[in-house]
């Protein structure tokens, strides 16, 4: 290591000496023999092992985000908390991290997805897998027993990522729940009708909400034949039948889950059918699943809520679907998943489901999981898949080469003469008093052209012009970027002059 040291020391002096005689201007033979000798001296340096190459690259499953793309995704997220706000919801937040017990044993099959951390101080954590678990941790421990909440944050999960299809192991979920004991399926209709409000507002294109309930899978599993201790693998089975064919999924319940080959055909006959609520009553008159007690309930309920939801108006968006599973176990009842469609190549085609982008359902079970007396709390909910949103929203901007302002400044103070600096920040300041979104170029004497051309690239739709004939006749000259149409303004009527001109409604694109 010294022999090293003293290596890289003489590398060092001959740098320096090789700088020197550049910067004395010494013969090129000279140099060209110096560089030479710093060449041999590196050469016995070899490479530092302890010098690894640093990737610059973000963890696989998660990006950066442009300005452009913050600009979009500050929209949705508008979008959705004044939907959720007009609902009467409040607002709540959560650590990133919960205690690994309190994640442990509730998402089925996932858990193998929750990331683990090492032991902090004598605690093991895990970076939590959703919102709903750590609401209902909040629920118990605060011994709660009513709210209307959302909560829009970061959940963790150790997936193979599909970042294109907006898949990641870092999102963003928005959640709304609602907690209480109330009359059957009145919350559950507003969760889907809060569903139905945020993808319309959004206009991604046509929908459809599939629904069903796991009381009714569950009652259609017991007289299939299904063993008990099996229900929960086959639900997640039945739930992948939105991603490939009934054969493959009858394939893995026999194959893979040991299940009979003719129960996995008595489940096909039930799973393959949808339809709306004439399907529900269909099913009330089903001499096996009628004589079920769960699956009964579930039905009823279901035609409760189909009654609900035609009086909301979106009864038309909702399709009544058995082989809706989901699979997170936590589920007791409703469960439902909105599915964005494509449009038929084909007249007579029925549109294809193309993913995912927003989910949830009731789970009566989950806060009594952690209250120490098991009390029950009743608790129904949903969740936007806003990443899966977002790429949707920017690959569409893309394909119409839509600009997208990243900022929200109202007004750029600007001066047509030199000298004028100490007024524009004295403007400026006024400006931003008076709660007013504005901006100055950060040169002392910049041109006209220079600061207008700003406004146009920037996407800034006035600006305030300063000059020393204004300053004497106490006005403002207000320049629309758009239309080049100045006016002259009283200095004192500018802020709400700036005001009257930049209010406009909100805009996705």
């Amino acid at each position: 290591m010294a022999d090293r040291a003293a290596l890289e020391e003489l590398v060092r002096l001959q740098g320096e000496h090789v700088r020197g005689l550049k910067h004395q201007k010494a013969s090129a033979e000279q140099i060209e023999e110096e560089v030479a000798k710093l060449l041999k001296l590196k050469a016995q340096l070899g490479p530092d092992e302890s010098r690894q190459k640093f990737v610059l690259k973000t963890p696989k499953g998660t990006r950066d985000y442009s300005p452009r793309q913050m600009a979009v995704r500050e929209k949705v997220f508008d979008v959705i908390i004044r939907c959720f706000k007009r609902h009467g919801a409040e607002v709540i937040d959560t650590p990133v991290f919960e205690l690994k017990e309190t994640l442990t044993g509730k998402y089925g099959e996932d858990s193998k997805l929750i990331y683990d951390l090492k032991d902090q101080g004598g605690e093991l954590l895990s970076l939590r897998y959703d919102l709903t678990v750590p609401f209902a941790r909040y629920l118990a421990m605060n011994k709660l027993t009513n709210i209307k909440r959302y909560h829009i944050a970061k959940v963790y999960r150790r997936d193979n990522p599909a970042m294109t299809r907006g898949r990641y192991r870092e999102f963003y979920q928005c959640d709304f729940d609602i907690a209480g004991q109330f009359d059957p399926m009145i919350p559950d209709a507003e969760c889907l009708k809060i569903m139905c409000e945020i993808l319309s507002s959004l206009q991604i294109g046509d929908f459809l909400v599939k629904v069903n309930d796991r009381r009714i899978l569950d009652g259609m599993f017991a007289i299939c034949g299904v063993p008990d201790s099996k229900f929960r693998t086959i639900c997640s089975s039945v739930d992948k039948l939105d991603k490939v064919s009934w054969e493959e999924v009858k394939n893995e319940m026999v194959g893979e889950k040991g299940l009979a080959p003719e129960v996995a055909d008595h489940i096909g006959d039930y799973v393959q059918q949808h339809g709306g609520v004439s399907l529900v009553e269909q099913l009330l008159q089903d001499p096996k699943l009628s004589q079920n007690k769960q699956a009964l309930e579930g039905l009823g309920d279901l035609k409760l809520l189909f009654e609900y939801l035609t009086l909301f108006g979106i009864d038309n968006k909702i399709s009544f679907d058995l082989s809706l599973a989901r699979g997170l176990d936590y589920y007791t009842g409703v469960i439902y998943e909105a599915v964005l469609l494509q449009t038929p190549t084909q007249a007579g085609e029925e549109p294809l489901g193309v993913g995912s982008v927003a989910a949830g359902g009731r789970y009566d079970g989950l806060v009594g999981m952690f209250d120490p007396k098991g009390r029950k709390v009743p608790c129904v909910g949903l969740s936007i898949g806003v990443e899966r949103i977002f790429s949707i929203v920017e690959q569409r901007l893309e394909a119409l080469e839509e600009k997208v302002r990243t900022t929200e400044t109202q007004v750029l103070v600007a001066s047509a003469q030199k000298k004028l600096l100490k007024e524009r920040l004295k403007l400026v300041s006024e400006l931003w008093d008076a709660g007013i979104k504005a901006e100055l170029l950060y040169k002392k004497n910049p041109k006209l052209l220079n600061q207008l051309q700003y406004c146009e690239e920037s996407g800034i739709p006035l600006v305030a012009i300063i000059g020393e004939q204004e300053l004497k006749d106490g006005v403002i000259k207000l320049r629309s970027v758009a239309s080049r149409e100045e006016v002259d303004v009283r200095r004192e009527d500018l802020v709400e002059e700036i005001r009257r001109r930049t209010s406009q409604p909100l805009c996705i694109c």
